[in-house]
This record gives structure tokens, C-alpha cells and sequence, in this order.
């Protein structure tokens, strides 16, 4: 038997010692183990409904638009995550992201999904360096970790997927995603199903050349007029983000 061999037969019975144990756990459960491992489920699953009724309570699961400004400040210090759409009423490329977010706030209850006109949001849109529209900013415990610039990072076309959406917003965990985040959508059956295991990293998380990642202080508390938000860290654009934005002389 070579070493490969041996290797493989050691986990297969690991793995039948793991079974074995299961099964014996759950042979010798009692009336009480039973009616507990009952309760804990009814429990949870009540925390859940919880949850997601809190969650529509804030407004969760639909898509909409903050009337002003100071609207941003409330719903990122209500909701954990948020995906927020900068756009403006002369941009069609707007348009083509409000299809996909209507389609995806209500699959991602967990985020709030809401879009603001940036010519009428002029301080927010100047801190936030919202340079080039459509902008999507995304959120997290009131800190801007990630934003998605024009349609770049989506294939640089105008027809992309809602999946092609949805795994991009993912990357830094600001929506809940079962997928490959290594791996955009389209390329993921194509992957080798070998390893039997879901990455979880987001492709995004580490420095990146190909990211454009500000994060900012998102406290509406600490903010005046003609303030910055704090804690500000960049990184460089990509070659095709610097000419959306008339940056690459």
C-alpha cells in the first residue's frame, strides 16, 4: 500500500468512526433528549421570525428611494448592511441597476437595498466621492467597505445578470451568498468539482489592485456641514476605473 493509499484509507475511517458516533448519539437519545432537541428548534426558529419581521420593520425587502440626504445617516445606523444606489435621472445605465436591486431586495431580506438621486445629495455625494454614476456604496455597521463603480466590475457591458450583481455585492459579506465568491456566476459550473468545498473568502477581502475600496466613518452623530467622515482608507483605481473617471492622463 503506497503512501496515497494509506492516506485515503486513515480518513475513510475517520469518517466511519464520526458516522458510528452520530448514529450511536442519536440511537440513545430518550423522550427528553427528544422533546429538547424539539424546543431548541422551535426556539430558533421563533429568533428567526424575529429577525425577519425586524427586519421588514425597517424597511427590508423591497427597494426604495430616501427622499433627502440625512435619510442615508438613519437606515445605515438601523441596518446592519446596506447596498445604496447613487444615480441620477440622466444616466440610462441607472435604469439597468434598479432592475436587478428590485429583483434582489426581496431575495436578501437581510440588507437594506435603497437608491438616492446624487445631484440632490450634493455633501454626501462629495464625501463618499461619488465621482461617476451609476455608484452602488455598500455598507456594513455604518462603515462604507466597498463600492462598485459604473459597470466595470460587471463585465463592463450593459447586459449583465442579476447573479452577476448579486455576486459582486456579496464579496464583502454585506448580503448573504451560498455561492463560490472566487468565482463569478457564469464561470462556476465550469469549476472543478473536486474539492467539495464552498470558498467562502470573498475575492475582495485582501488588498486588490483590481478593487476600488474607500471606507468611511458612516456616523451621522459626528458630522457637520463641511466635515470629512473619518477613518478614510483608498486603494488605486483600475486602469479602466481611472478613464470612467477622466483620470488616466
Amino acid at each position: 500500500m503506497n503512501q496515497l493509499e494509506d492516506k485515503i484509507l486513515h480518513v475513510t475511517k475517520a469518517i466511519e468512526r464520526q458516522v458510528d458516533s452520530a448514529i450511536e448519539q442519536i440511537e440513545n437519545l430518550d423522550v427528553n433528549d427528544l422533546e429538547s432537541l424539539r424546543k431548541q428548534r422551535i426556539n430558533e426558529l421563533k429568533k428567526r421570525e424575529a429577525q425577519r419581521n425586524e427586519w421588514l420593520s425597517l424597511g427590508h425587502g423591497k427597494y426604495e428611494e430616501l427622499a433627502e440626504e440625512k435619510m442615508f445617516f438613519d437606515i445605515t445606523k438601523q441596518s446592519k448592511n446596506c447596498v445604496v444606489h447613487f444615480y441620477t435621472n440622466s444616466s440610462p445605465r441607472c435604469a439597468i441597476v434598479d432592475k436587478h436591486l428590485k429583483i434582489l431586495a426581496p431575495k436578501h431580506i437581510e440588507t437594506r437595498f435603497v437608491k438616492l438621486n446624487a445631484e440632490k445629495c450634493p455633501f454626501l455625494a462629495q464625501n463618499l466621492k461619488i465621482k461617476t454614476i451609476p455608484s452602488i456604496v455598500l455598507v456594513k455597521d455604518s462603515f462604507m467597505i466597498d463600492k462598485i463603480v459604473g459597470f466595470t466590475q460587471l463585465g463592463n457591458r450593459d447586459d449583465f445578470t442579476t447573479e452577476i450583481m448579486e455576486w459582486r455585492i456579496a464579496q464583502n459579506g454585506v448580503i448573504d451568498y451560498e455561492g463560490d465568491l472566487l468565482t463569478p456566476p457564469h464561470l462556476q459550473e465550469k469549476k472543478s468539482k473536486s474539492s467539495g468545498k464552498k470558498i467562502r473568502d470573498g475575492a475582495y477581502n485582501n488588498d486588490d489592485e483590481d478593487l476600488d475600496i474607500e471606507e468611511y466613518a458612516l456616523n451621522r452623530d459626528s458630522l457637520k456641514s463641511g466635515d470629512s467622515l473619518s477613518k478614510v482608507q483608498s486603494t488605486e483605481l483600475t486602469p479602466e476605473e481611472a478613464a470612467e473617471l477622466g483620470l488616466d492622463d
